[in-house]
């Protein structure tokens, strides 16, 4: 059985795996994140990979290559993190530097959502010939598309759901800043009065049948719902799978954005109402599409799923 080490870094922790040949999550570890500094972030990853490879028994020499998922826009080919958002990695060489300190030469950088996508195309097995879009809804919001067999990336910025416009009461804002899971704490503080309030707490009110939380969740899911009718108008995609911890962990949430997705959808839209999940994969995702692409090629790995 072949190995390979999957990295999901994010900005408030890094998870890492040890990946079969097969897809199997062998082995899982987080560490918290350090975005403070560059090398101060680097040095968290490489602590990520050494604990992961002590909890498995598993040295370096047996692993086959290591591939990473970074937020933001990635130059995959030069293995160069462009940009991000919530990390000081901007023009930061990830691949060379993981190549000098383990001393492998097989590493596999892309966006995470790409990462993720890769890893829940599988799972959904996906045809060759099908467009797939996999969207997170998390700290942020975005997306990652696969048509025939291959990432659709654009100039290197496509699928970003979450800056598409949104107008809540009359400012006009981005999807993400209203939806995702800050967005979502800042509006019902605001809508609430209150100095604080979590998301969780936001959810478990609406759950309960609270008055105030239902009409928030209610606005939130139909936002939620006109982002999806844009890729429904622009992609028309044969399936959807939906990750991040603000759906997986309120799995109710998909049944609401159908009913109001099917408000705006014409009836020949109306087909990918029965091809959008909830990932079966949740919080390791990532790691398992990062590993996997150590393995795979995009347009193998893809049509063998089904």
């Amino acid at each position: 059985m072949k190995r390979a080490i999957g990295i999901d870094i994010g900005g408030t922790k890094i998870a890492a795996g040890i990946i079969s040949d097969k897809g199997e999550l062998l082995e899982r570890t987080e560490v918290k994140s350090d975005p403070s500094d560059r090398e101060i972030m680097f040095d968290r990853v490489v602590e990520a990979v050494e604990q992961v490879l002590r909890k498995s028994w598993t040295t370096i020499a047996d692993i086959e290559g290591i591939g990473v998922g970074v937020p933001g826009k990635v130059d995959y080919e030069k293995g160069v993190a462009v940009f991000q958002n919530n990390l000081p990695w901007k023009q930061f060489p990830i691949t060379v530097r993981l190549q000098e300190q383990f001393g492998i030469e097989r590493i596999t950088i892309d966006n995470d959502v790409y990462m993720a996508a890769f890893a829940e195309c599988k799972a959904a097995q996906v045809k060759r010939d099908e467009t797939f879009v996999y969207v997170t809804i998390s700290t942020g919001i975005s997306c990652s598309i696969i048509h025939k067999g291959s990432f659709f990336r654009g100039a290197g910025f496509a699928g970003e759901l979450g800056l598409i416009p949104a107008r809540w009461k009359g400012t006009n804002d981005r999807l993400e800043k209203i939806a995702a899971g800050p967005g979502i704490q800042r509006i019902a503080e605001r809508e609430l009065q209150v100095d604080t309030i979590s998301t969780e707490d936001v959810f478990a009110g609406y759950i309960n049948g609270a008055q105030e939380y239902q009409a928030i969740i209610n606005k939130i899911t139909d936002y939620l719902a006109q982002g999806i009718y844009t890729i429904s108008c622009l992609l028309d995609p044969h399936k959807i799978v939906f990750g991040g911890s603000v759906i997986v962990k309120n799995p109710f949430l998909l049944q609401l954005i159908k009913v109001k997705l099917k408000n705006y959808q014409l009836p020949e839209q109306q087909h990918l109402l029965e091809e959008m999940s909830i990932s079966t994969l949740a919080q390791n995702n990532g790691v398992v599409g990062a590993g996997l692409r150590i393995f795979e090629g995009m347009y193998e790995g893809i049509a063998d799923a089904h």
